[in-house]
């Protein structure tokens, strides 16, 4: 009589292989002297015309536009911060390091890069990380003087087909496709995020929230391994 054993394909992953599941969280840049620079590059629309039109809407909205355009800094590696980063290795508990201050983010970013094995071939995964992470994770290095692992490690320039890297978002969606985390947890029954998301990121650390940070930066990393290990499970 032949007996077949079941094989779990997220076990047989996880013994030949190494995912190095991460998130970042970021804040705009805290440079109060940078804010004023953005606030004298502030026009007024080009349908004013009128002198007086003109420094009338500049003295309304020259603030808000200027809030407005640090506010997007988050995006930018060259400008905002890294204040989190949380991974966790298989199957392994979830590591998180916040920065409370921005003069913390250095050792933020080196504890995360330094426990990617130098020596082990290690995959990274997360969500949009190609689009996102890995390149504002670069930047801050550059920035701030962090030395990088090597680059069959940490890319530099991943490509969504890259073998060091594997992204959910085009694991899913597939080449320049698009679906958010909680769109597709949603979509393969995984709990999703609880009524914070990363927009909410930067007012929280203002207001000192960090806990609220850091168990959201964690949340996404266990969900990141959620969707992955369904792809693993699926033979991808």
């Amino acid at each position: 009589m032949n007996v077949q054993t079941e094989i779990d394909p997220v076990a047989m992953a996880y013994a030949s292989q190494r995912f190095v599941y991460f998130d970042i969280e970021t804040i705009p840049c805290q440079d109060e002297d940078y804010r004023l620079t953005l606030a004298r590059k502030v026009r007024a629309p080009a349908t004013f015309k009128n002198p007086e039109s003109i420094e009338k809407w500049l003295d309304e909205n020259r603030d808000s536009a200027a809030d407005e355009a640090m506010g997007k800094t988050s995006f930018d590696g060259g400008r905002g911060h890294v204040c989190t980063i949380s991974w966790a290795k298989n199957d392994s508990g979830i590591e998180t390091r916040h920065a409370k201050t921005v003069s913390e983010e250095r050792q933020v970013i080196a504890d995360f890069f330094a426990d990617l094995d130098p020596y082990h071939a290690e995959t990274l995964v997360g969500h949009n990380i190609t689009g996102f992470d890995i390149q504002f994770l670069k930047k801050r290095a550059v920035c701030l003087g962090i030395k990088m692992p090597a680059a069959n490690k940490f890319p530099r320039d991943p490509k969504p087909w890259d073998k060091s890297v594997a992204d959910t978002m085009g694991m899913w969606a597939g080449g320049t496709g698009k679906v958010s985390m909680d769109n597709l947890c949603a979509i393969l029954g995984i709990k999703g995020k609880d009524g914070f998301d990363g927009s909410m990121v930067a007012e929280a650390w203002a207001n000192g929230e960090h806990d609220t940070i850091t168990e959201y930066c964690a949340d996404d990393v266990w969900r990141t391994r959620e969707i992955h290990k369904r792809f693993l499970a699926a033979g991808y």
